[in-house]
């Protein structure tokens, strides 16, 4: 059976990419990363969704103290009630710098070490997300960059990093994580990481969109 290395968030984008990498036969490696965000509601989310679906889980910790975004310093304020057009042509103090690379790298270390066919990584290139480190070109420059770096690239084996989400609407995400059966309600995506989502931040208004866009009802908003 192939292996793949799912990086993890306990958001609604990497839960549907864990839940995808399951359907096509992938042995499942969760691989969640604490770095300083300013709230653990998804790291909890992903512990409950990987011990309800009998997955390993690693947790690796990064540590960012030079901050740099407001996912890392609480006196930052959050970008809320964004338009959406906006959200397109700005990058949001949301962005962490260096943030997907270093994920990645830690995914590739995990994936060499475990023998594994594949990295599953939720980014997002579309739905205004604003993030340079979720571009393609960026992407494919990164494996190869990792291949040259690393024993099973000098070996000659290859370690794909699968993005099925990357071209992917909001609606069209939901509309994957419903045919998936992805238990929603267990998912989290809101910045703010409070009792409820706050329902402002960029994270809630393009999960409402998406939700909206679908037909289906956001389990946390019920």
């Amino acid at each position: 059976m192939k292996k793949a290395i799912c990086l993890f968030s306990g958001g609604l984008d990497s839960t549907v990419c864990l839940y995808l990498a399951r359907s096509q036969q992938y042995e499942t490696v969760a691989l969640s990363i604490e770095y300083g965000q300013r709230h653990y509601k998804e790291v909890s989310k992903a512990q409950v969704l990987a011990r309800a679906l009998q997955v390993r889980h690693y947790f690796a910790s990064l540590s960012m103290p030079w901050k740099g975004s407001s996912l890392l310093d609480d006196k930052v304020r959050l970008p809320q009630n964004r338009d959406l057009p906006i959200l397109s042509k700005e990058i949001p103090s949301t962005y962490v710098p260096g943030r997907n690379s270093a994920f990645l790298a830690l995914a590739m270390s995990c994936a060499e070490t475990e023998n594994a066919d594949a990295i599953f990584f939720g980014a997002n290139a579309l739905d205004y997300s604003g993030y340079p480190d979720c571009r393609p070109d960026y992407l494919e420059a990164f494996v190869r960059a990792m291949l040259l770096g690393t024993k099973i690239g000098i070996e000659g084996k290859k370690i794909e990093i699968q993005t099925p989400l990357l071209h992917l609407s909001k609606k069209d995400i939901v509309l994957l994580g419903k045919k998936l059966d992805v238990p929603f309600e267990k998912t989290w995506s809101c910045y703010a990481g409070e009792d409820k989502p706050c329902g402002v931040c960029d994270a809630c208004v393009l999960r409402a969109k998406g939700f909206q866009e679908a037909g289906i009802p956001d389990p946390l908003l019920s």
